[in-house]
């Protein structure tokens, strides 16, 4: 069995203000104020969700590494 050893997320712009943070393969969502805070609690939420968990069950390796894609909206000149 192949483990994976990245998780996927996605920040973006929230609604009225800040950034929401979002990862794919995991059910974590977070947010902040700004975009160091919102990495920040989405570090510390994915590691509460996977501190007792099985990870290998979920297909991940130990230690998995968080790769964030940033969504930017589009500006026109």
């Amino acid at each position: 069995m192949h483990l994976q050893h990245t998780i996927k997320a996605v920040i973006r712009p929230g609604e009225q203000s800040g950034y929401v943070a979002e990862c794919v393969e995991i059910p974590v969502v977070t947010q902040g104020a700004t975009l160091d805070e919102t990495v920040a609690n989405l570090s510390e939420a994915t590691e509460l969700h996977l501190e007792d968990v099985d990870l290998e069950a979920m297909g991940l390796a130990p230690n998995p590494t968080i790769v964030i894609t940033m969504e930017l909206e589009t500006v026109h000149a």
